[in-house]
């Protein structure tokens, strides 16, 4: 019998350093300009910014386009924002297979390096270790984009 798994089996867990002082990579995730700008997996992809209530409580929703014009929605609720140093929100698809409409939460932890920041993402609550490894793919993308993003300004 397969055992069942828990939430940190099943938890990604991602660490990057990024060349800019933590104001502004924080400011990256809450700013819809800025997040037109990265928040897709590839660049080839494009980003739309269709609602962001940036308070404890508020929703949002994202839109990331493929070239061949299918739609990945995400939807959630802001659950702590503590500027600039913590942002807390869940995240579920809206529009993706059954597996993946399962709301998860996403834990983004930004600390000064200096002129630097780390920023740690947790993404827990998957229901597979497919859907982390799916996640995974799609995070390490939006994190190469933001890096190069805010490296360049």
């Amino acid at each position: 019998m397969a055992k069942a798994k828990t939430k940190d089996e099943t938890a990604l867990y991602l660490n990057r350093i990024i060349q800019a002082p933590r104001e502004k990579v924080f400011q990256a995730w809450v700013d819809p300009r800025a997040l037109t700008q990265w928040f897709a997996p590839s660049e080839h992809m494009t980003t739309t910014v269709h609602a962001q209530d940036l308070r404890v409580g508020g929703r949002y929703r994202f839109e990331m386009r493929d070239p061949d014009g299918k739609s990945h929605i995400v939807i959630g609720e802001y659950r702590e924002i503590d500027a600039p140093a913590r942002l807390v929100f869940t995240w579920a698809w809206e529009s993706e297979q059954a597996e993946d409409t399962q709301e998860t939460l996403v834990t983004l932890l930004f600390r000064d390096q200096g002129k630097a920041t780390e920023m740690l993402l947790t993404h827990e609550r998957f229901p597979s270790e497919r859907s982390r490894e799916l996640h995974n793919q799609g995070w390490t993308g939006c994190l190469a984009r933001l890096e190069q993003l805010l490296a360049s300004g």
